[in-house]
């Protein structure tokens, strides 16, 4: 792939990637992705609350929702001025009332659901027009992560990952404790960077929702499981989307742009209108492997809360109750599994810390 798209205006001199010669690095943001539908878990919603609710804005245990735990692990990285939160046209009202204090400064309001590739895009223009040198951290919305000291010292390691391999986007990747079919999956390769508890590897290849005998095979050879959590130099990514995706990103620049002007708003518009449908991970990742690592999330429960069963299973691990009906029959006994859960000590936190990650609380 030889194209090169300019930087962000499209009559603007072209660039090669790199950006040589920047002596400073750019600052630490953070992107929310709250725009997906949830359809999977939906019926057990509509049953739950009587209407239909995007799973991100639901508390599934405990009184905050899943995306306000994301946000309060964003509050841990990084100030709030640097945050982005994507959220659907669709899900405005249940949105305003739970970023109220965001809006709509820190709101990004996709106009339509066109797949993963232009959602993460989509705000990454916004960083990108702001600060093309960031290190940028990306968060789905609907994952289930426990303990927070630990994943936030799992993301320092990712962080610190892409300042020494700026031209390396970095994923998260989770032990995998069990055939999950639904999920993607990272093959590692060897180490690039060296790291006592989180070294860095390589990625061979990804397998996307394999058959169960492919998933079997790729839990024999220490495959993780892809939890799409990012973090990547956002001139990086840029780069990436102009190499295998050259007709969104003359979009994406169109908006670049206007960001910040009063044609801003129209031209979300426009170039969503005509934007087509991409899979960020089977798409993007799946052909730029050899610019993807992977740090593996240890001492870390994670999960993806795409269903009944997987949401009981968690909060069976962990002694929590669902806010949701049971059936009669089942218990929530905790049990022992393979990834051992690290209870939470109050002096692992800093004062600094938001006080809900001090104590734990869910």
């Amino acid at each position: 792939m030889n194209y090169r798209c300019a930087n962000g205006d499209p009559g603007s001199e072209q660039f090669s990637g790199g950006f040589p010669g920047e002596a400073a690095r750019g600052k630490f943001w953070s992107v929310i992705l709250a725009g997906g539908n949830g359809d999977r878990i939906g019926e057990l919603i509509r049953n739950w609350l009587g209407r239909s609710v995007p799973k991100q804005y639901c508390a599934f245990t405990g009184k905050r929702s899943m995306l306000q735990h994301t946000l309060l692990r964003a509050d841990a990285l990084g100030p709030r001025e640097r945050q982005f939160v994507l959220i659907a046209e669709a899900h405005r009202r249940e949105a305003q009332s739970q970023l109220a204090e965001r809006w709509p400064n820190g709101v990004i309001v996709q106009p339509a659901n066109r797949d993963t590739l232009p959602g993460i895009f989509l705000p990454l223009t916004h960083v990108y027009a702001r600060d093309p040198k960031a290190t940028v951290a990306i968060f789905p919305s609907d994952h289930f992560i426990y303990p927070e000291i630990e994943f936030r010292t799992v993301m320092e390691r990712a962080i610190e990952a892409v300042e020494a391999l700026p031209d390396t986007l970095m994923l998260v990747g989770a032990p995998a404790h069990g055939l999950e079919l639904e999920y993607g999956w990272i093959y590692p390769g060897g180490k690039i960077l060296e790291s006592a508890t989180h070294p860095v590897h390589s990625v061979n290849r990804f397998l996307e929702k394999p058959e169960r005998c492919r998933a079997v095979e790729a839990m024999a050879r220490g495959a993780f499981w892809n939890t799409m959590i990012i973090v990547v130099k956002a001139h990086t990514l840029w780069q990436l989307g102009c190499d295998y995706f050259p007709d969104i990103m003359r979009l994406f620049m169109q908006l670049h742009a206007v960001i910040g002007t009063s044609r801003e708003e129209e031209t979300v518009k426009a170039i969503y209108e005509i934007m087509p449908a991409h899979n960020f991970s089977s798409g993007l990742l799946a052909q730029a492997a050899h610019k993807i690592g992977v740090v593996p999330m240890t001492d870390v429960l994670w999960c993806d809360w795409g269903r009944k069963e997987r949401i009981l299973e968690t909060l069976r691990r962990i002694g929590k109750k669902p806010n949701f009906p049971l059936a009669p029959a089942t218990s929530l006994k905790p049990v022992k599994h393979k990834a051992e859960i690290i209870p939470l000590r109050r002096d692992d936190y800093t004062a600094t810390a938001p006080a809900e990650m001090r104590t734990g609380s869910l």
